[in-house]
């Protein structure tokens, strides 16, 4: 018994540190943009081809893994910036249904691009070799890797933490946020900050997708679950709070886990009854954000 609970605790973590590390560019341009970017999880895909074509099947060390996810964090970026400048720039002073519509095509163009570079079979990534092993926790077998998973995801949050209520970038973003009209007025560059914010996110989505590219089958479709779960996350944390979609993501993490493995019979059920009771309870979230992340 106290191995199923390690295990399910530690699963459950490692779910929900992955659900996060999708989420949090999510959650980050919502609250700076008030946009719910449905392209994210194609982004999230994008970074994980990429590091599958610069570090190849076998990452040599971890240092060169983390190498590898900085670059396809660094490559989505740039594309994030594309798509401001292309798409979301004009979409600035319209109505948000526009931006959703706008962001489904983006989703599908990525997706179609995906099948045309790198084709429609399934390719495999194994993690880095120090992480590709297993230790024993109260009489449960943990892999490494997952534990890995758990720590960038921590790391993650941290430094958004930091970055947003600790620095003057992240001073400037919340006021940005809640006055665009008001910043403009004291100096800041508006436009610059909100696309900033939008190279950002797209830099984390393609970060997420070089860490997490050994967790799964890599298939053009392999961002739409983790999107599902990070749009999730950012319902029930509350939308654009960071804070409050981390502390969902490990929720619906540890929901997951304990789903799997005590009521496996029932798929994933439980995950759907707690996005329920989250909307009937609060339907705001855990931490609605007063216009900013």
């Amino acid at each position: 018994m106290i191995s199923q609970a390690v295990f399910v605790l530690f699963n459950g973590l490692a779910s929900g540190m992955a659900f996060f590390l999708v989420a949090a560019g999510l959650t980050w341009v919502f609250g700076i943009l008030k946009i719910l970017n449905l392209a994210h999880g194609a982004f999230f895909m994008l970074g994980a081809y990429i590091s599958y074509t610069v570090g190849g099947i076998a990452p040599s060390s971890i240092w060169t893994f983390l190498g590898v996810a900085v670059i396809a964090a660094a490559v989505v970026g740039a594309l994030g910036y594309l798509t401001d400048l292309l798409v979301l720039k004009r979409l600035r002073n319209v109505d948000y249904h526009y931006a959703l519509i706008a962001t489904f095509g983006l989703m599908l163009f990525c997706e179609g691009l995906a099948k045309a570079i790198w084709g429609t079979d399934y390719f495999a990534v194994m993690p880095p070799p120090e992480v590709d092993r297993a230790i024993v926790v109260g009489g449960s077998y943990i892999s490494v890797y997952t534990l890995f998973v758990i720590g960038a995801g921590l790391l993650t949050y941290g430094a958004l933490e930091i970055i947003m209520y600790r620095t003057w970038a992240g001073k400037i973003m919340r006021a940005v946020s809640n006055d665009p009209w008001m910043a403009g007025t004291l100096g800041i560059n508006v436009p610059m900050v909100l696309m900033l914010s939008v190279v950002a996110s797209f830099a984390l989505a393609g970060f997420a997708g070089g860490v997490l590219v050994p967790n799964q089958a890599l298939s053009p479709h392999v961002g739409a679950s983790f999107v599902l779960y990070a749009f999730m996350a950012v319902v029930i944390g509350g939308l654009g709070s960071i804070r409050g979609t981390f502390l969902a993501c490990i929720v619906l993490g540890l929901v997951e886990s304990a789903n799997a493995t005590f009521l496996s019979q029932y798929g994933g059920i439980a995950i759907f009854v707690l996005l329920a009771v989250f909307l009937v309870w609060k339907p705001n979230g855990l931490f609605p954000a007063q216009g900013a992340t």
